[in-house]
């Protein structure tokens, strides 16, 4: 009973700080927040004395508490104390370890990329490398997540891994001491060509207004830089602050950036850019998808709005709430939607409305009937209700279904580790390609590897099947069936020769990266890709250029 009642204990301060420190409720919301709570605890201790077996309190609180939060938005969400360094790596971009990617195959968890000059990489451990102890015990059926928080840990201490390396008999024993692991939030950046820099931007945490303004004036000290691409494609977002900083390179000082509106007046804010801007002229472009949320859609939505540069991709994420992290008891916290942000124009860039759900329970976005328009610096009408509709607007890359399947298989990372393993160098990513020789070694050790997948054409003529069935018309059809379904089987055979071009370019992506780590991948896939071209085309024709910001109709 002493652990029950401190379980509750702790429950009770911490709702109940929460509720009486942060918000003045109603009186009514008050007599129902101190009825329910004294319903949840007599629930917990009559389970305590009546229920049959013996019950976990701390348990069943947090299921509640995430049951409870789940009616909510996602981003709402509880951190118990076992979570909250990796929270601290969601702001701050670091975190006590041995600084290398893993992943989860069938029979176990592999290093999928050591982290260039981190310690996974100084003690050599290398990509393809399966890990089978930690600390001299077995970690075999364990997730990657669960080796993963093993391998997490204090700065300065050591952790012992073996592994399984192919090639060689014996296992492999490394001893590893844990270091700070600071993940860049700009891990590539480069000039495209003679005079149009480019800056991949993967993360929003502490730092990252700093690390882009140093790579901008680098690329401008040591180049006649005639424009500057910025790639936020994938970028989740992270913190507002770094995105007012990094709008503040390119917009004067005491420009609106975002606003902020809540149920508490301390939480309607406005952020404008404080400092003197780096470059107010030169011509910039915004690469974003579908994956790009948060503090990416305020960077691209304050440059939209404020007509500073020309959005390319695809519309974004659509993710217009902000969280705050409140301190609980008992070294827990709550990340909490505080508020809702709105950019110059004036819009919310929210795609689902978590306030109201359908009559199926589920939330839903926000439907066309209720979006407004705006208008932007120079007059340009965007709307609000669903992330930012880029500038230009270009289909996202589709890979065929061998592709997917190969990489997801992880055939294609099998094979780079394979290469990266039999060649000891190879020329810079820029240089590199996949001759036809590389690509025949691949076709020959991929032979005997599952790699199945189903078309969309098999997929239709199942369906197809099974209707006929239903309406008695198979037997009719039933000849032609069996020699469609031939014919599609003995086309898939040659999709490895179809769809060469696309599977190359993930290999030398695969590649490069064993030899280059992450700056090589980036500079990899630079090569070929539409968005960037596109980029390059607009940032070198002023006309398209200032038509497109100035609403001009061509």
């Amino acid at each position: 009973m002493k652990f029950l009642n401190s379980i509750i204990k702790k429950i009770s301060i911490t709702l109940l700080l929460f509720l009486f420190s942060e918000i003045s409720f109603s009186q009514n919301n008050n007599f129902e927040i101190s009825k329910n709570l004294d319903i949840f605890t007599t629930v917990i201790k009559n389970l305590d004395i009546n229920y049959v077996d013996t019950i976990k309190p701390g348990e069943l609180i947090d299921t509640a508490i995430e049951s409870m939060l789940e009616t909510l938005d996602p981003y709402t969400v509880y951190v118990p104390e076992t979570k909250v360094e990796d929270f601290k790596f969601i702001t701050t971009g670091e975190y006590g370890g041995i600084g290398a990617l893993i992943h989860q195959k069938k029979d176990g968890v592999y290093i999928s990329e050591p982290y260039k000059n981190f310690p996974a990489d100084k003690a050599g451990l290398l990509a393809g490398d399966k890990i089978i102890k930690i600390n001299n015990k077995s970690v075999k059926g364990k997730s990657s997540s669960d080796i993963s928080k093993i391998l997490k840990g204090q700065t300065g201490s050591s952790v012992d891994i073996t592994i399984k390396r192919i090639g060689v008999k014996k296992p492999i024993k490394k001893e590893i001491i844990r270091k700070k692991i600071k993940i860049d939030n700009v891990p590539y950046f480069g000039m495209l060509n003679d005079n149009i820099g480019y800056i991949r931007l993967t993360g929003f945490t502490q730092n990252a207004g700093k690390e882009v303004k140093d790579k901008f004036l680098k690329l401008k000290k040591d180049h006649k830089l005639k424009g500057i691409i910025i790639d936020i494609r994938g970028n989740g977002g992270g913190l507002l602050n770094e995105a007012v900083k990094i709008t503040n390179i390119f917009v004067k000082k005491g420009e609106t950036v975002v606003s902020t509106k809540g149920k508490l007046r301390e939480k309607n804010r406005t952020y404008k850019t404080r400092n003197q801007a780096i470059d107010t002229k030169i011509p910039l472009v915004i690469l974003v998808d579908n994956r790009s949320a948060s503090a990416s859609e305020i960077l691209s939505g304050a440059i939209q709005d404020l007509d500073r540069g020309v959005i390319i991709g695809q519309r974004t994420f659509g993710k217009g709430l902000v969280q705050n992290i409140i301190p609980l008891t008992y070294n827990t916290e709550m990340k909490i939607t505080v508020a809702k942000y709105y950019i110059p124009s004036g819009r919310c860039i929210q795609a689902i409305d978590y306030s109201h759900k359908d009559e199926d329970g589920y939330f839903q976005k926000i439907p066309d009937s209720l979006i407004s328009t705006f208008k932007t610096k120079n007059n340009r009408t965007v709307y609000d209700g669903g992330g930012i509709e880029p500038d230009i607007k270009l289909k996202p890359q589709k890979y065929s279904n061998i592709t997917y399947s190969l990489y997801s298989k992880y055939l294609i990372f099998d094979y780079a580790c394979k290469f990266h393993r039999e060649n000891k160098t190879i020329p810079e990513p820029k240089k590199f390609i996949i001759t036809d020789s590389i690509y025949n070694d691949f076709i020959n050790f991929i032979k005997d590897k599952d790699y199945t997948y189903t078309s969309k054409t098999e997929k239709l003529l199942k369906s197809l099947k099974k209707t006929a069935k239903k309406e008695n018309y198979f037997k009719d059809i039933k000849d032609e069936y069996s020699a469609l379904s031939k014919k599609i089987s003995l086309n898939k055979k040659d999709d490895i020769i179809r769809y060469k071009d696309e599977i190359k370019k993930i290999l030398k992506i695969e590649i490069c990266t064993k030899y280059y780590y992450q700056e090589g991948k980036i500079e990899a896939g630079i090569s070929d890709d539409m968005e960037i071209e596109k980029a390059i085309e607009i940032l070198n024709s002023p006309s398209k250029y200032n038509s497109i910001l100035k609403n001009i109709k061509g």
